[in-house]
This record gives structure tokens, sequence and C-alpha cells, in this order.
């Protein structure tokens, strides 16, 4: 069966939230916009318990806010659409080509913003651990874990968040990180605060063991060279993330950390392709600063559909 081809103004790959900004923006300037999402709408600041930092709001949920953006974009026309996921892209054809598994989209302009995944536990036996004592979400599966001991590992921000989230499910919470931590002031006093949890630094999980499950972990004092067996049930992991743009190899040009590089203005090499959000090249990321690329990015698109009519 063909698939069916549609025109549209403008498509957005990644529903996070440069994306969903974006398409709000889009909408209201009356372009036909279609967001494509192959995994999770929101991205990942969808499974945020507590947002702080955000303007407007003394704290607010991931899920919340996201699920308020999208109904923005979608009161103004925007079609968000998760299920039919990109297959292949063509972005220096014109008009540009976004291929799903049911549809081939024919673009004026594209706006790049797929955001990023979580990186992997670098072990070997890992992989035989995921979902069984290994998570990667610790709003998905933190409620497995109740009464139970959990590990998290990393020391940025994202993990010392979790390690606060999860403390509400673990008899005895262990935060291991290879250095010094790197997050927010407040948030590591909180985790500090709590008699349920230790904090490991200058420590390294070099091997897992258990028959079924993750049973225990073994770790690397790095500081006095001694090894330790820890038992456990569980290791959320949040060591970095993975920029997604293995659709775009071959299209477009990459830096060495795989994003995607575009100035302030949102603009690649390709014209009427766009990056915003955490899969373009720049120094700060944070939610507003996606916020404001999938602004500039779709005003910027605007214009460039305009100047191709005139």
């Amino acid at each position: 069966m063909a698939k069916e081809t549609v025109a549209k103004d403008v498509v957005i790959i990644g529903a996070g939230m440069a994306g969903l900004t974006a398409a709000l923006y889009a909408g209201r300037s009356n372009l036909s916009t279609i967001v494509l999402e192959n995994e999770l709408v929101g991205g990942q600041i969808a499974n945020a318990t507590g947002i702080e930092n955000y303007p407007g709001f003394m704290s607010v949920k991931g899920g919340d806010l996201m699920a308020t953006v999208q109904a923005q974009a979608e009161a103004v026309g925007v079609v968000v659409d998760e299920f039919d996921l990109v297959k292949r892209v063509n972005l220096a054809s014109v008009p540009k080509i976004v291929e799903t598994e049911e549809h081939i989209y024919e673009a004026k302009t594209v706006i790049l913003a797929t955001g990023m995944k979580r990186r992997k536990m670098p072990l070997p036996e890992a992989a035989r651990y995921e979902d069984r004592g290994i998570h990667y979400c610790e709003l998905c599966d933190g409620h497995m874990y109740q009464d139970k001991v959990i590990v998290v590992m990393g020391g940025g921000n994202a993990a010392v968040d979790a390690a606060n989230y999860l403390t509400r499910y673990a008899k005895k919470l262990y935060l291991i990180h290879r250095s010094e931590l790197r997050a927010d002031e407040v948030s590591q006093k909180r985790l500090y605060a709590n008699p349920a949890v230790t904090v490991m630094l200058q420590t390294e999980i070099t091997a897992l063991a258990g028959e079924k499950r993750l049973e225990s972990i073994q770790v690397l004092h790095k500081d006095t060279g001694k090894s330790e067996e820890l038992p456990v049930d569980a290791i959320f992991v949040n060591i970095g993330v993975v920029p997604n743009t293995e659709l775009f190899r071959g299209q477009i040009r990459l830096t060495e950390s795989g994003r995607i590089p575009a100035g302030e203005d949102c603009r690649t090499e390709i014209p009427g392709v766009f990056a915003a959000g955490d899969v373009r090249e720049k120094e700060i990321r944070q939610l507003t600063t996606a916020a404001a690329d999938g602004t500039t990015a779709a005003l910027l698109a605007e214009r460039y559909i305009r100047q191709l009519e005139d």
C-alpha cells in the first residue's frame, strides 16, 4: 500500500520543550504544522517531579508543564503525532522530505528538536540487568522498589534530583559518583540532610552480580584503592546524555559530540532547516533555553517561508 503524501509548511521532529514551543509559535503564525515524536511526548523533562527554575511557576511537574504546552500548540491547529515513527529524511531536497511509517511529508521547512537520551551504563553485563535492577527512569520505575536498597549513579543535577525523588521509596539509598557532585547546592543539601542517604564520591561501580535480577554491586573507592561489595536491589543510571541525531547522520553536519552546529538563530547549514534545544551545539542547555530555541526557530521558519512565497 502506497504511503500518503502530505504537504506541510513546517515539520518538527521532536516533541520536547523546544519542539512543542516551536509548534506553538508556528501554529500561531498560521503555518500548517505537524510534530513527530519517536519516543516520549514532552521529552526527558516530562519525568521531572518538581521544576522550580521555570519562570512563572514556584514548582511544577514536568509532565504537567509539557501537557500544557502541547495543549496550547494543539489549540492553534498543530498536530502532535507520537505513533507514526520517523524512518527517513531528505533535508536537502525541495521540498524537504520526512518519511514516517505511514506518511511522506513534503515540508517547506523542518525543525530538528530531537533532544537527547540517557547514556547507558558502561559495563558489559549491564544489558543483562536492564529492567531487572538497572533502570534509566526513576519516575517510571522507582515505585517498584518500596523499602528496597537503591543506588543512583551520577553526579549532576539529574542524578541528585533522581536520588532525592527515590528517597520516598528507598529503605537505603546510595549515590555513587566517580568524582565530585556538580548539582545545584540546594539539591545537594537536601540529599545530604536525608539520614537514609549515603553519598560515595571518588567511587566507581566495577561489577554487577545476581542470578535472575541484580543483587549486588562491586565498587572501587578510588581515593583508598579499596573495593567493597554492596547488596542492592536497583541502580538508576544518570551519567550523561547522547544527542538523538543518528537519523540525520549523512544529511547534515554534526559536531564531534554528535550535535548539530547552528547559531543562536537556530539556522543550520541547510536553508530552511533549523535545530532547536539540546540537539543544537551550544554552551547552556536549560528548559528556558530550549523554549527560546523553539521560539526562534519557528519565527525564522515563518520568515523563510514568506521569502519563498515572495
